[in-house]
């Protein structure tokens, strides 16, 4: 397997590139080390969406989300919601989490990058180590640790704009045959259950209209995919189901994108605000010194994706 890894500049920021035969992926450190690219190169389909007419520019602390770039993958920690938790004292934490807007110390070497980011509302070091498994398939080992005297809550999830550059189908396990709609926009329900199978194609189109759906409880396969119906590209996300156990699908159809982009979110956590998730008894809480670990594989390629995660899993 040849693979390359070197520094580089996107849009005026230092960045790092990492590439396989099949892969080019490209990060950030700056910008909360977002992912800003990742290419199928067998194919060229870029599967992440770009800023468009929006500035790429680091977040204040305090910003949110939708008045930034809206772009790449950023990872959600240690809530996704803005929110305030009762620690020793009241603690706000921002819209999107904080180590998305925070600066990541990132090292390479000849298999990997590794990047590193302290809390700063709250006392933690998370870090990210992104390896090659194969040409198509990347992973993504994440660690946290509490620095801290006190025991420290937390929700993850990445949240990757996938850009829906054609008719795109979101793929999940069978076993999942109804989602949760917790925000339905215009035309559907939150707290009403729907039927996946007629809720699973995107259109590029933007209508301005979005929706977001959970699985409804602890999934048991954690997987889930996109699948181009023009040109058969996939992209597919697995986790552990013990140590990532929810999954979320938020769909953006330009409503507070100018485009059409679908976030496949792996949970740690149940959903979206870390108050709600410490409320409902389903965030990960670490003890002083403690640490937990986690990882995300992603694989690209052209075909049946259903039948290449059965292959793969």
């Amino acid at each position: 397997m040849n693979i390359s890894i070197r520094e580089s500049k996107h849009k005026g920021y230092e960045s790092y590139i990492m590439e396989s035969d099949d892969i080019k992926l490209e990060l950030v450190p700056e910008l909360g080390a977002k992912i800003v690219s990742i290419v199928y190169k067998q194919s060229g389909k870029e599967w992440l969406l770009d800023p468009g007419k929006r500035s790429l520019e680091k977040p204040d602390p305090a910003s949110r989300f939708v008045d930034c770039d809206m772009s790449g993958w950023d990872e959600c920690f240690p809530t996704i919601d803005y929110c305030v938790i009762d620690q020793e004292q009241p603690i706000a934490l921002p819209d999107h989490g904080e180590v998305w807007s925070l600066a990541w110390h990132c090292e390479a070497d000849n298999e990997s990058i590794t990047c590193t980011v302290d809390g700063v509302c709250l006392p933690y070091k998370l870090s990210r180590r992104i390896t090659f498994l194969s040409a198509n398939q990347i992973r993504m080992s994440y660690h946290v640790e509490n620095k801290g005297t006190a025991s420290l809550p937390f929700l993850w999830v990445p949240h990757p704009q996938f850009q829906v550059s054609e008719k795109t189908r979101i793929l999940l396990p069978d076993s999942i045959k109804d989602m949760l709609c917790i925000y339905g926009g215009k035309k559907l329900s939150a707290g009403v259950k729907y039927d996946w199978t007629e809720h699973d194609l995107v259109l590029p189109e933007p209508v301005g209209d979005g929706r977001k759906f959970y699985a409804e409880g602890n999934v048991s396969e954690g997987w889930c995919g996109l699948q181009g119906e023009e040109t058969g590209d996939f992209l597919l996300m697995s986790v552990c189901p013990d140590a990532v156990p929810y999954l979320g699908i938020w769909i953006d159809e330009g409503l507070v994108n100018d485009r059409s982009a679908i976030a496949l979110e792996p949970s740690i956590g149940y959903y979206d605000s870390l108050s709600r998730a410490l409320g409902n008894g389903t965030a990960h809480i670490l003890k002083p010194a403690e640490a937990f670990e986690w990882s995300l594989d992603l694989f690209v390629g052209s075909g049946d994706g259903r039948a290449s995660i059965n292959k793969l899993l």
